[in-house]
């Protein structure tokens, strides 16, 4: 009877699981927390409310993609006056 009552307060304990959050984010490599730790960014925010806290290799480049002349890329994308 006793090892029977400790192997279910074992589970018990095991089913409560490790303090923080297990949601997920930022297509599976970013969880979901209230602060992010060092080696973390927040890139956007979870259902929850909560940071997305995504490492730095999983977080995409938003330089521009036209590296070589910055102000060739923006007269590009000017409207011509009509």
């Amino acid at each position: 009877m006793k090892p029977c009552l400790l192997t279910l307060a074992v589970l018990l304990l095991l089913s409560k699981g490790m303090p923080g959050s297990t949601e997920k984010c930022w297509n599976l490599h970013g969880s979901c927390r209230d602060k992010c730790v060092k080696k973390e960014k927040v890139y956007v925010f979870c259902t929850s409310g909560k940071l997305c806290c995504v490492k730095l290799k999983f977080q995409p480049d938003l330089s521009p993609k036209n590296k070589d002349n910055p102000k060739k890329h923006q007269e590009q994308q000017k409207i011509p006056n009509i």
